[in-house]
């Protein structure tokens, strides 16, 4: 999408992501999702609901008075705004930083390094 992609916050994650499951969907849908795997009342959840539409993360349906709820975004559009902050904020911009961070700090199996060292080979070089 062209317009700038809206700061979630964790909890408005748990929101996306039954939305990106499964929509569109209604309120009490999303509610009796998100209360299987948190102790948020129902209140709570509407509020992350609000919040994400204002915030032109979630779109609404209004089907006579049943009102759907879906993302406007994609979950991968999301992740991506999400590591281009997190990259700025944490590492001012410098990916080879993060990732030698990541990867002197985790230990990485035999596989994990064959992944890694595939992924790097097929990536184009940059000038």
């Amino acid at each position: 999408m062209s317009m700038m992609m809206p700061n979630i916050s964790e909890a408005e994650w748990e929101v996306m992501n039954v939305l990106w499951e499964t929509s569109p969907i209604t309120a009490n849908e999303v509610i009796a999702a998100l209360q299987e795997k948190t102790d948020w009342k129902p209140k709570t959840i509407r509020t992350l609901l609000d919040r994400l539409v204002q915030k032109k993360a979630v779109g609404v349906h209004q089907n006579q008075r049943v009102y759907t709820f879906y993302p406007l975004y994609s979950r991968e559009e999301c992740r991506r705004a999400e590591t281009e902050s997190f990259l700025k904020r944490i590492y001012g911009g410098a990916l080879k930083t993060m990732l030698v961070q990541f990867i002197q700090e985790e230990s990485l199996s035999e596989d994990d390094i064959k992944e890694l060292r595939s992924i790097l080979d097929k990536k184009p070089k940059s000038r």
